[in-house]
């Protein structure tokens, strides 16, 4: 698991009068990403043992979060929706490998209609055994779709973009 003090910004200097949020070092990356969206001037501050180390600016943040999704060219993404009676991770995962695939990342989160939203991403350059399959072990899949990285210098390119994004 990638943490704060993992992705301490090399361009931002240390600041003394740095007075902005602060994060701890061993905090994990993606609970930063809500505080660094919240902080005036998007930078917070890592400290370890009572001690300022460093900032994390939106790049860094962003460098880091590249490297925990590893781009992947036999991936493709599918949605589902559940109940959240329903939802279970290993059942899902089961669906999945019941279609003679893998998981190579599993995201959740409510979506507006009450129900869960998970988002996969499995090792399967065509999604459609996978569909069937969830949809067999009962799951309402609402999108699925091949990726479509070429290589590690396209998915470089839309982290780049995606930080264009978070500066507008």
């Amino acid at each position: 698991m990638i943490k704060a003090k993992d992705v301490i910004s090399r361009i931002q200097p240390l600041q003394e009068s740095f007075a902005g949020v602060t994060v701890s070092g061993e905090m994990p990356l993606v609970d930063v990403l809500p505080r660094l969206l919240d902080a005036p001037g998007r930078i917070v501050g890592v400290e370890e043992d009572g001690e300022r180390v460093g900032v994390i600016d939106q790049t860094s943040l962003l460098e880091g979060l590249g490297r925990m999704i590893p781009a992947r060219d036999d991936s493709s993404l599918v949605t589902l929706e559940c109940a959240p009676a329903d939802y279970s991770a290993s059942r899902i995962s089961h669906a999945v490998e019941d279609s003679d695939a893998h998981i190579v990342d599993l995201w959740s989160s409510p979506a507006e209609n009450g129900k869960i939203r998970v988002t996969l991403r499995v090792r399967r350059s065509d999604p459609t055994p996978t569909v069937h399959n969830l949809e067999r072990y009962g799951y309402d899949v609402v999108e699925a779709s091949a990726s479509d990285y070429q290589d590690a210098e396209v998915a470089w390119e839309r982290l780049l973009a995606l930080n264009t994004l978070l500066n507008v």
